[in-house]
């Protein structure tokens, strides 16, 4: 069987196997993020947090499909991405998990599964582990190689969405691996205050006696003490020749929240998310804090998707007809009770606004007429103006 066959046969395999194949193995009961998080995604909470906030990022724009601006929600790419990739996934569930594979080993999979009159019907994930992009030497096509537990299998780049991270050829660089070296010098500096906190002298006070005292006399002494504190901690009485000092000692080195600081800051580099998102520094308001995240750091993340979609899910007609997916970041941008209502209010009397998009966006159902641009009675052209001045000088 030739490379198409085996692909076509790939393809048939999965029609008629409901439960996804062999591909079912690499999910159950297996965990595909093991290998490269242990020791850092699931037990690094810096890296933890800062993938978290980026996968719940993505994950709670709403996706859907536009044609001229206007949504289609009748469209099949509309149930598939908006609301279902999958039968074991939601629209959020879905992108989160991209998002997550994405920022740990660098490049995320979704092979597209087809029906019988060959439209895409779902998006199933790929263990990125299992996956390696290759160029066709003669043709210089792009197709993934699949380690799938059956055998290997050859997929064109036509059939796969793949997002990636930073990439110098073909495939994304992991984060996690140029975080390495910082993650190992993190976990070195943590155990090493473990070790400490587990092997330091646990005793508050030094009871000092006198030398001459016998061994049975200092047992006692000590005894009495114990017995003593034990009862009337606040209070505590030494007999004449004995003295008590107390153990001044910091259970944590002050370093250490230092080190955790510049740890912070080069998770936060990598990642390329603002320092606030980690919780250090805090020098712009709240309204434009999330303006230089969404701008700098989302912008750009939601631009390869959109673009990686368009790409593998609409057809060459589609695309020539205006269709386009899009993630929308406008809920994202939605600024304080006062400020939103200025700018709507501006926008309906500048006309470039109808009612029932402002309704739409505050979750609120259309009213009749709200489909209408309007124009505030009290404007007017600049150049009608001036002919009204013409006039009034003749």
């Amino acid at each position: 069987m030739g490379l198409f066959g085996g692909i076509k046969a790939f393809f048939t395999e999965r029609r008629a196997k409901p439960d996804y194949g062999n591909f079912e193995k690499w999910f159950v009961p297996h965990n595909i993020f093991f290998r490269k998080s242990e020791g850092a995604l699931a037990n690094n909470e810096i890296i933890f947090a800062a993938i978290t906030k980026l996968s719940n990022a993505i994950a709670s724009l709403p996706v859907k499909l536009y044609k001229d601006f206007l949504p289609q929600y009748g469209h099949r790419l509309q149930q598939i991405i908006g609301a279902e990739p999958n039968e074991y996934m939601t629209s959020f569930g879905f992108f989160q998990t991209v998002e997550v594979l994405r920022n740990v080993y660098g490049n995320a999979y979704a092979m597209k599964r087809y029906d019988g009159k060959y439209s895409v019907v779902a998006l199933d994930l790929i263990d990125p582990s299992k996956v390696e992009p290759m160029l066709e030497e003669t043709s210089k096509e792009l197709y993934y190689r699949i380690n799938a537990p059956a055998g290997v299998y050859y997929v064109h780049s036509a059939d796969m969405v793949h997002v990636r991270h930073i990439t110098t050829r073909i495939k994304g660089i992991s984060p996690i691996d140029v975080l390495r070296n910082t993650i190992n010098f993190d976990d070195k500096i943590r155990t090493f205050s473990l070790d400490q906190m587990d092997t330091s002298i646990k005793a508050k006070f030094i009871l000092k006696m006198a030398a001459s005292l016998s061994r049975e006399k200092r047992a006692e002494q000590k005894k009495e003490f114990e017995d003593f504190y034990s009862k009337n901690g606040s209070v505590i009485i030494i007999d004449s020749g004995s003295a008590l000092e107390q153990i001044k000692m910091d259970l944590i080195d002050p370093k250490l929240f230092e080190i955790e600081r510049i740890t912070k800051a080069r998770v936060a580099l990598v990642f390329n998310l603002p320092l606030y998102k980690m919780g250090e520094g805090n020098e712009l308001g709240n309204e434009q804090q999330e303006i230089a995240f969404l701008t700098d750091t989302i912008l750009p993340i939601v631009r390869q998707y959109e673009q990686e979609l368009d790409k593998k899910l609409l057809t060459a007609e589609e695309k020539r007809q205006g269709y386009a997916l899009k993630l929308n970041m406008g809920g994202r941008l939605r600024a304080d009770t006062k400020t939103r209502g200025e700018f709507y209010f501006k926008g309906v009397r500048s006309g470039f606004l109808k009612p029932n998009e402002i309704r739409a966006w505050e979750d609120l159902p259309p009213e009749t007429g709200g489909d209408k641009l309007y124009m505030s009675r009290d404007l007017q052209p600049i150049d009608d103006a001036a002919k009204q001045g013409e006039g009034v000088n003749e």
